[in-house]
C-alpha cells in the first residue's frame, strides 16, 4: 500500500508539471488572433449607419467589383454615396455658391433621395439658423423641378412644429417657424400657413408663444404686407389687445412695441427675400397649400433609410433623362448611336427617301440655339476655375458657325456679374489662344459691343470693357480692333465714352507706362487715328480733354505737340496757297497779252 501511494503521488506531480508547462508555452496574442478569426465581422456596408469610413477610391473599386449592378449590395453602396453627397452639398451651400451647387445637386438622384434631402435641410437649418434664407432659396429652386420634395419638406416642418408646440419646446418651435417663414417668402408655402401659425401662437398668449410669433412675424411680415394686408392687420390688432391686457411680462411687451415700430418702418430691415437669393421667376414657382391642422399629414420616414428597389436600373435611367432635360445635356452615347444609324440610312437611301429629305421642315424658332445657350450658361456657372470650364466647353460638339454663340455667352455671363471677375477674361483668353476662329469671333464681338453700348447698363458696360482690356493686354486679340473707335463729339455717346474710359483705365492698370509705348508703335499708329485724331483741331482738343479728365493725360503729349505746330502748318499752307494763286494769275495775264498781240 505504501508503494502504491508513492506511485500515485509521483504521477500527480508529473501531471501538474505538464499543465504548468503548457500554460507557460501558450501565447496570449495567438489566442486573441484565434478568437478574432472565430468572431464574425459585420459588413461595413450593411450596417444602419453605413459602417466605418470608406475612402472614395476604395468605394469605387468595391462598386466595380460587384457584378450584380441591381443587387442589394450595390444598391446599398450607391445609397450611402447618394446620402453623403446630398449632405455635403447642403452643408456647403451659401449665398455666393448657391448658383454653382444647384447644377451639381441635380446630378444626384433627388427622387430616390428626397427623404435624405428633406432631413438634411432640416438638420442644417436647426444647426445654423442664420443660413435659413439660403436653405429656403435652395428648396425653392429644387421645388420648381421636383415639387414632391418641397411638399415633403413642408409636411415634415408642419408636423415638427405641431409636436414641438405641444411639448412647449420653444427652441424647436422658433427654428421651425423661421424656416417656414422663409419658405412662405419664397412662395413654396402658401401665405395661409403663416396666418394659421400666427393665429395659433397668439390664441392663448404666453411669453414664449408671443416671442416665437414676433420672431416669425419679423421674417414674414414684409411678404404678408404685400399679399395679405388684411390678415396682417388682424394679427397686429391681436398683438395690440395682448399688449393692453397686460398678462405677459414687461420684456415681452417691449418686444411687441418694437414689432409695431418695425411695421411702421415698412420692414425695411427685414426684407422678404435677401439680396442675391431671388433666383426663381414668379411664374415658375409652385406653391403648396399645407394646412397647420391637417390630420392627414405624414412624414414618410421610410424614405430616409435604404430600401431595396427591384426596378433600380429603370428608375435610374428615368432620372437620367429628367436630369438631362433639366440641365440641357445630351448623352454622347445617343449621339454616337444616332450617327451610326444615319450612316446605315445613308447606305440604304432610295429616291423616295431623298425626296423626303428634301422636304424636311426647318425650325425657325431657334430652339437649338436657346438650348445651346442654356447649356453653356450652366457649364460656366458650375465650373470652379477657368481651366475646368474651358475643358467642359471644348468637349461640347458645336456646329459650324456656333462659335459666336459661345463667345457671346461668355460676354453675357461676364456682364451679369456685380463686379468684374478675372475668370471670364482668362476663359476668353484661353479660347482665343486655342483656335483662331474664336479670336475672330471676339474681335467681331468687340465691334458689336462698342456699337451697341447704349443698350447696356453702366455696370454691364464696365464688366465688358474690363474683359476686353484683359484680352488686349494679353494680346489674345489684336490691337487693330481699336480702329472702329472715333473719339470726337459727334461719333460718341455717353455710353460709348464710359466704355472707352473703363477700357483705357483697365489697360493702364495692367500695362502702366508701357501703354504709351504701345500707342506710339509706328506699325499700329494708323489704327489709332480715330482715338488720337489730328485731322481737326476741334477733335484733337476733345480727345485731349477726355483723356485728361479720366487721369490719362500722359497719352496726349503727341496731340498737344500737334496743336502747338498746327497754327504754323496752317500759316505755311495758306502762304503756299497764296503763292500758287499768284503764280497762276501771272501766267494767265502773260497768256492773255500774247493772244492780243
Amino acid at each position: 500500500d505504501r508503494d502504491r501511494d508513492r506511485d500515485r503521488g509521483r504521477s500527480s506531480r508529473r501531471g501538474r508539471d505538464d499543465d504548468e508547462r503548457e500554460l507557460v508555452e501558450r501565447d496570449p496574442r495567438a489566442e486573441a488572433r484565434e478568437r478574432g478569426k472565430k468572431k464574425s465581422e459585420p459588413d461595413p456596408i450593411a450596417t444602419r449607419a453605413g459602417g466605418a469610413y470608406i475612402p472614395p477610391g476604395r468605394l469605387r473599386l468595391m462598386q466595380q467589383e460587384v457584378e450584380d449592378k441591381e443587387g442589394a449590395q450595390y444598391q446599398r453602396m450607391t445609397w450611402n454615396a447618394l446620402k453623403k453627397s446630398i449632405n455635403g452639398y447642403i452643408n456647403k451651400v451659401n449665398v455666393s455658391n448657391i448658383k454653382l451647387l444647384v447644377p451639381e445637386l441635380f446630378q444626384e438622384n433627388l427622387i430616390r433621395g428626397r427623404g435624405v434631402f428633406a432631413r438634411s435641410c432640416m438638420r442644417a437649418q436647426a444647426v445654423s439658423p442664420s443660413f435659413t434664407h439660403v436653405y429656403a432659396a435652395l428648396v425653392s429652386i429644387i421645388n420648381t423641378k421636383f415639387p414632391m420634395l418641397g411638399e415633403l419638406l413642408l409636411r415634415r416642418l408642419v408636423l415638427q412644429f405641431r409636436r414641438a408646440f405641444r411639448r412647449n419646446d420653444k427652441a424647436v418651435c422658433r427654428t421651425t417657424a423661421e424656416f417656414l417663414a422663409h419658405l412662405v417668402n419664397q412662395q413654396v408655402a402658401h401665405e395661409l400657413l403663416a396666418l394659421e401659425l400666427l393665429t395659433l401662437l397668439l390664441e392663448k398668449p404666453t411669453d414664449d408663444s408671443v416671442e416665437v410669433a414676433i420672431a416669425f412675424l419679423k421674417q414674414v411680415g414684409s411678404y404678408l404686407n404685400d399679399v395679405s394686408s388684411r390678415g396682417l392687420h388682424a394679427i397686429f390688432e391681436r398683438l395690440r389687445s395682448i399688449l393692453h391686457e397686460g398678462v405677459i411680462e414687461k420684456r415681452t411687451q417691449y418686444m411687441i412695441e418694437v414689432m409695431f415700430a418695425v411695421r411702421k418702418d415698412g420692414f425695411k430691415d427685414h426684407p422678404a427675400i435677401p439680396e442675391g437669393l431671388d433666383l426663381v421667376e414668379e411664374q415658375d414657382q409652385i406653391t403648396h397649400l399645407v394646412s397647420l391642422d391637417d390630420e392627414s399629414l405624414v412624414t414618410e420616414n421610410t424614405l430616409d433609410v435604404f430600401k431595396f428597389d427591384p426596378d433600380y436600373a429603370q428608375n435610374e435611367a428615368k432620372y437620367k433623362e429628367i436630369k438631362n432635360e433639366i440641365l440641357g445635356e445630351s448623352s454622347s452615347d445617343e449621339s454616337g448611336s444616332g450617327s451610326s444609324d444615319s450612316e446605315d440610312d445613308s447606305d440604304s437611301d432610295t429616291p423616295e427617301a431623298a425626296e423626303e429629305k428634301q422636304m424636311q421642315i426647318q425650325d425657325m424658332t431657334q430652339t437649338n440655339i436657346v438650348v445651346l445657350r442654356r447649356t453653356i450658361y450652366l457649364t460656366i456657372m458650375s465650373s470652379l476655375d477657368f481651366e475646368e470650364c474651358a475643358h467642359k466647353l471644348l468637349k461640347m460638339t458645336l456646329k459650324p458657325g456656333q462659335e459666336g454663340e459661345l463667345c457671346n455667352m461668355i460676354i453675357d455671363c461676364c456682364a451679369q456679374e456685380r463686379s468684374y471677375l478675372k475668370f471670364y477674361g482668362l476663359l476668353a483668353q484661353r479660347f482665343c489662344e486655342i483656335n483662331r476662329e474664336y479670336q475672330e469671333e471676339f474681335c467681331n464681338a468687340f465691334a458689336e459691343q462698342y456699337s451697341t453700348a447704349h443698350r447696356l447698363e453702366t455696370n454691364k458696360l464696365r464688366q465688358v470693357a474690363k474683359m476686353f482690356a484683359h484680352l488686349l493686354f494679353t494680346d489674345a486679340i489684336p490691337w487693330t480692333v481699336l480702329e472702329i473707335i472715333r473719339l470726337n463729339e459727334h461719333d460718341t455717346t455717353s455710353s460709348s465714352r464710359i466704355f472707352i474710359k473703363e477700357l483705357f483705365l483697365e489697360l493702364s492698370q495692367y500695362m502702366g507706362p508701357k501703354m504709351n509705348d504701345r500707342f506710339r508703335d509706328p506699325s499700329l499708329k494708323p489704327f489709332f487715328a480715330g482715338i488720337f485724331p489730328s485731322d481737326n483741331p476741334k477733335n484733337t482738343r476733345f480727345s485731349i480733354n477726355f483723356f485728361t479728365s479720366v487721369g490719362l493725360g500722359f497719352l496726349t503729349d503727341d496731340m498737344r505737340e500737334h496743336l502747338k505746330q498746327a497754327p504754323k502748318q496752317i500759316m505755311a499752307q495758306q502762304r503756299q496757297g497764296f503763292q500758287d494763286d499768284k503764280e497762276s494769275s501771272s501766267d494767265s495775264d502773260s497768256s492773255s497779252d500774247s493772244d492780243s498781240s
